[in-house]
């Protein structure tokens, strides 16, 4: 292979990066294939097409598992770059990617059962709002299990530390979430998409989606297309009086840019009466990780409640690592 460009060799190490740290002995066909997009000139060359937000591997990997069927190899990938129509591309350009890991409630669970009932919850970029319905779920922390309600997925997630897991899950009295493109659940694309955003071989994700989906469907949550400047004061504004307000985000503040933008939502968040949840990628907010202990273990999500770190987690709820 010829030597890249400098803009080329930039999408080769993001997606050699997803390959070793994400996907690495978690989805065997998408290392792989994220390592083959790393050394396709033709490949890159279309990704640098996009905006540098739309570069990434999940959107490519979901959309041309949509337009494939399946997940394509790489001279496959190829013919979906060459096709005359562009699906790919206008899947790509159309779709972001709106990953609502439920099981991540598992992490959230145990502060919102710690704060005074009963809650009113916000949650910013809801996708579908399937992480606002933490009192609906079943929850194995080993020690301890938590039943949710008839038909609903019961979710693993293995704790270390003292963390305060709570006995059930806390009253939630009112919900609302704020998303860019909220996910119709009504939706079978919208469905179909949020399925594709599961990586293969992690069928028990899937299988955890789907009984989600399930549960909200019978009493949908509410998410309002909205920005997170412009639009929370208003529903803020909207959650009952004797309540306590919390406003929580989950792998979802990492794709708000720049940086500066996080900084403004966070100031205007602390001048509200509201709890602040954040759970997200360590460099989304360095101030927060300037205050975690180390060394940071690898592939973790860092909770914090109101700008003070409280514990690292498995990115899609797995584990629980307390340390606050």
């Amino acid at each position: 292979m010829t030597e890249l460009s400098p803009e080329q060799a930039t999408v080769a190490a993001r997606y050699r990066t997803f390959a070793a740290e994400e996907v690495h002995g978690v989805s065997p066909s998408y290392e792989r294939l994220t390592l083959e997009v790393a050394d396709s000139r033709e490949i890159l060359d279309f990704l640098l097409g996009f905006p540098s937000a739309r570069r990434q591997p999940n959107l490519l990997l979901a959309a041309s598992r949509i337009v494939a069927g399946r997940v394509p190899d790489k001279d496959h990938l190829i013919e979906l770059i060459r096709d005359p129509e562009g699906r790919l591309r206008t899947l790509m350009l159309s779709r972001t990617t709106q990953t609502n890991e439920a099981a991540r409630c598992a992490v959230l669970l145990p502060v919102l059962a710690s704060l005074p009932p009963p809650l009113a919850l916000i949650e910013v970029g809801a996708s579908a709002g399937l992480c606002l319905l933490p009192d609906r779920y079943g929850y194995d922390y080993g020690a301890r299990r938590i039943a949710g309600a008839p038909g609903s997925p019961t979710f693993r997630c293995v704790v270390q530390g003292s963390a305060p897991i709570p006995a059930a899950a806390p009253t939630i009295v009112w919900r609302a979430g704020l998303d860019l493109s909220p996910i119709d659940l009504g939706s079978e694309a919208d469905t179909a998409w949020l399925e594709a955003l599961v990586w293969p071989e992690q069928e028990h994700r899937r299988r955890h989606l789907q009984q989600a989906i399930a549960v909200a469907r019978a009493a949908p949550p509410r998410v309002v297309r909205g920005d997170l400047l412009h639009d929370l004061d208003a529903l803020i504004a909207q959650a009952p009086a004797g309540t306590t307000l919390v406003v929580f985000h989950s792998a979802a503040l990492a794709y708000v840019t720049p940086r500066a933008t996080r900084l403004r939502f966070v100031e205007r968040l602390r001048r509200t009466r509201a709890t602040w949840i954040s759970n997200e990628a360590p460099g989304v907010f360095p101030d927060i990780l300037a205050q975690a202990p180390a060394p940071m273990p690898p592939s973790r999500f860092l909770l914090a409640v109101d700008g003070v770190p409280k514990a690292w987690t498995g990115p899609h709820g797995q584990s629980l690592e307390w340390f606050a």
